[in-house]
């Protein structure tokens, strides 16, 4: 198993892409730590899967937005599983609707800007001060929005904008220390939070339109990328975000 010994920390695992990365993780040698915001049924759930394929699981309630609750939770963390090796950074906020820029109200940039962007530094800064060694991982979950305009939804391009900047930075910061950092920028992800999108005939089918594999991904798929990211086998890539879209970001120009 490629993460054998392996001890992973992951945000928002408790459904979607980030549950479906805890699970691949545990399944391949890992223990993990996994939080969540509000579903703590879903945490449940995951933290079954992970003692199913033999593994620990430790789950605590986090809100990344506080960067003391953060510090807490990583070195509760550390303490349970006996030191940290991984980080995946997917707890992330959509911005809840069309918004253009003119419209909006200050709590609308600040929790995505802070939840997608400032929680993620603060969860890097926390799991560098356990001083993981050399070989440790920091996987950031973005999304295409990185890469692509975010008309009526600004805020939520500047964080994942934002973030894929911070993996860039960070990865020269540890270079020499040996701690990759990279990124994944998913496209449309079957998820929860798309759930309602691919539920309806008409939304769906545009959506597909402008994605060359016609389809939405699965998180599972996603998973198996953070996996080989997070094995020894991508040792040698740092500083770059990985886009899995169906083809969507080479689509776009013509669309």
């Amino acid at each position: 198993m490629i993460l054998q010994g392996k001890r992973a920390f992951v945000t928002g695992a408790d459904s979607g892409i980030g549950q479906a990365i805890a699970v691949a993780f545990a399944r391949a040698g890992a223990d993990l730590a996994v939080t969540f915001h509000t579903d703590q049924a879903g945490a449940a759930e995951t933290a079954r899967r992970i003692e199913a394929a033999g593994r620990r699981a430790f789950v605590t309630q986090l809100d990344v937005m506080d960067s003391g609750a953060v510090e807490t939770a990583f070195e509760t963390a550390r303490a349970t599983l006996g030191g940290l090796d991984i980080l995946v950074n997917n707890a992330g906020k959509g911005m809840g609707g069309k918004k253009p820029v003119a419209e909006l109200a200050d709590e609308d940039a600040e929790v995505v800007i802070r939840t997608n962007l400032l929680g993620p530094l603060w969860c890097c800064r926390a799991f560098l001060r356990g001083n993981p060694p050399a070989g440790s991982k920091i996987i950031n979950i973005t999304s295409v929005a990185q890469h692509l305009p975010t008309d009526e939804s600004a805020p939520y391009g500047m964080s994942k904008a934002g973030l894929g900047s911070l993996v860039r930075s960070l990865s020269v910061e540890l270079a020499p220390k040996k701690i990759n950092v990279v990124g994944i920028a998913p496209g449309l992800i079957q998820t929860p939070m798309t759930q309602e999108r691919l539920d309806d005939p008409v939304k769906r089918e545009a959506s597909f339109k402008e994605i060359p594999w016609h389809r939405a991904g699965q998180p599972e798929e996603i998973a198996r990328l953070a996996l080989f990211l997070a094995s020894p086998d991508a040792e040698y890539i740092t500083g770059q975000t990985v886009v899995m879209d169906g083809g969507l970001t080479m689509n776009w120009g013509g669309a």
